[in-house]
């Protein structure tokens, strides 16, 4: 059984042919935390620079499993009413014998909407690089000497470009990101080998739409209730369903119901695919004012659950307090 899927995560990584079209999505299940994976607006929010690193392992024991890295840091611009904000991020995906490396920065505007700042308007954007490679020395042949089976890597490097607007109070924010912009122009990520043309898995348009608020219970205990649409236009869609408890200002618990839902007819899609994906289980802990730790294992419920061991997801992020600001450090809950 593992030699099948491992030969379908294969398929699926290389196609069969040139009409094969496959797209892909980085997923963290921790991005509630750390927004700006998804939303180039956010650069600057929490007041201070911020480094952040994050490693998941999909799938564990699934031989070929997707494991993707992602790093990033963002920083304010002290003064004109803390109005500018710049991020770089960068991410590694790899599926089996294809990874994919992603480099960005970007750039957030961010409008008060009030006399304090405490209301903002951003907008942001963000421009970088994608590297497809193939890594040919891992594919096995059943055939020996198998004509069609490439044996060395291939690079290809293709622009991307991403825009964000994000909303924000005290009490709940909106949130709205279209990512991998050049995508339809650069979908063409093509290997040829030996007259055979192979496609790798390749990242494709994405809009994402989430919102939440934040309910306070008492001093001491917080709820975070919030959602994220994710739509990539082809495939299906798909909903996060998020809940959180802050006790104490320290520690975050909570998790994430993740599934395909229907919003409109796509006729390229069959009709019986299995809607249900997974649930989160996920805890933040503020170890000091400046270091974040954090922890989510996901549980499959769609039924590839058999065949692999869950999903493991650790990040870090330190906050450096900006020495120029004479505001006191405060917490960012969105």
């Amino acid at each position: 059984m593992k030699s099948r899927i491992y030969l379908i995560l294969i398929l699926v990584a290389l196609g069969c042919a040139v009409e094969t079209n496959a797209q892909q999505n980085i997923q963290f299940s921790q991005y509630v935390f750390n927004p700006l994976f998804i939303n180039s607006a956010y650069a600057g929010y929490r007041g201070d620079t911020y480094v952040s690193g994050i490693y998941r392992q999909q799938w564990a024991g699934l031989p070929g499993s997707p494991v993707t890295f992602g790093a990033s840091v963002d920083w304010l611009v002290p003064g004109r009413d803390e109005r500018m904000g710049f991020s770089a991020k960068l991410m590694s995906d790899k599926l089996g014998p294809q990874q994919t490396l992603y480099a960005s920065g970007g750039y957030a505007y961010r409008i008060p909407m009030d006399a304090t700042g405490a209301k903002r308007l951003c907008l942001g954007f963000g421009l970088g690089i994608t590297q497809y490679r193939m890594d040919g020395t891992q594919l096995k042949a059943v055939d020996v000497n198998d004509q069609a089976v490439p044996v060395n890597n291939e690079t290809k490097l293709v622009p991307d470009a991403n825009l964000g607007v994000y909303y924000y109070t005290p009490d709940w924010y909106v949130s709205l990101a279209v990512n991998d912009l050049l995508a339809p122009r650069t979908l063409d990520v093509r290997y040829s080998w030996n007259q055979y043309t192979f496609r790798t898995m390749q990242r494709s348009q994405h809009l994402y739409l989430g919102a939440g608020c934040l309910l306070n219970l008492s001093d001491n205990v917080k709820i975070k209730p919030s959602f994220m649409w994710k739509e990539d236009f082809k495939g299906p869609s798909n909903i996060d369903i998020n809940a959180f408890v802050l006790l104490n200002e320290v520690l975050w618990v909570g998790g994430s119901y993740r599934r395909g839902v229907k919003i409109w007819n796509k006729d390229n899609l069959q009709s019986d695919l299995e809607q249900k994906d997974a649930v989160a289980l996920i805890a933040e802990v503020n170890a000091t004012p400046t270091i974040r730790i954090g922890y989510a294992y996901d549980i499959t419920i769609s039924k590839l659950s058999p065949y692999q061991n869950g999903t493991h997801e650790i990040s870090v992020g330190l906050r450096f307090l900006n020495k120029k600001s004479v505001r006191e450090i405060s917490p960012r809950y969105f």
